[in-house]
């Protein structure tokens, strides 16, 4: 990426760090959003980056006026990969200090950071959601899965970079073990706007990997 691109990503990601911050009617903590772009970028991230963060962003604004509160599921969206660790099995708990402790310095109300802890840690995508802002923000979090095929194979490529160091029989065993349990989901996505758009692409893209 070129400087001039990164500086548009940076003033694209400002705007809309702005809306969230606009969303919770109050004001960002100094520093917080530097912080938070600065993670993205960290070296071992090929797919948990700028852009599948930007992506998300992009399906939320589709989206917005379903959320009961949108600057919480935005909020944790910015964090829901603030911590990044390939070789971690804590990152989405970790992530989700690290948004309580930045809300909660930013006198955001204790009900409203304990939302925002739920909506990241169920991005570890080990049970269904329930609650509908959760069914929101997982469905944009897994509409890779529906994306086209290129950027379905490219996505692929960038999971399969940032676990490079795991032997490619072992890491093909528990990638198809992975992809195979979106699979046998009734439904991959809970709300009817994911399922209507991504559904089909998304098992025919993990059909043809699985």
């Amino acid at each position: 990426m070129t400087a001039h691109q990164r500086e548009g990503v940076q003033s694209d990601l400002g705007r809309q760090w702005a809306r969230v911050w606009s969303d919770l009617n109050l004001v960002p903590p100094a520093g917080l959003f530097e912080q938070l772009v600065a993670a993205y970028e960290e070296p071992q991230r090929h797919y948990h980056s700028w852009q599948h963060l930007r992506e998300c962003l992009a399906h939320f604004e589709e989206v917005h006026d379903l959320a009961n509160h949108p600057g919480e599921v935005a909020i944790a969206l910015w964090f829901h990969d603030a911590i990044y660790d390939v070789h971690g099995k804590a990152n989405e708990q970790r992530s989700a200090d690290w948004a309580v402790a930045a809300l909660a310095s930013a006198k955001v109300p204790a009900a409203s950071c304990e939302r925002v802890r739920q909506l990241i840690m169920v991005t570890r995508h080990d049970a269904v959601p329930h609650d509908a802002d959760q069914q929101l923000l997982v469905d944009i979090d897994l509409a890779i899965l529906g994306a086209s095929p290129q950027r379905f194979a490219e996505y692929e490529q960038q999971v399969r970079a940032e676990y490079s160091w795991v032997p490619g029989l072992l890491y093909n065993m528990k990638r198809k073990a992975v992809l195979n349990a979106f699979l046998r989901r009734k439904h991959i996505y809970s709300t009817p706007h994911f399922r209507q758009r991504y559904e089909a692409q998304a098992r025919s893209n993990l059909g043809a990997r699985a």
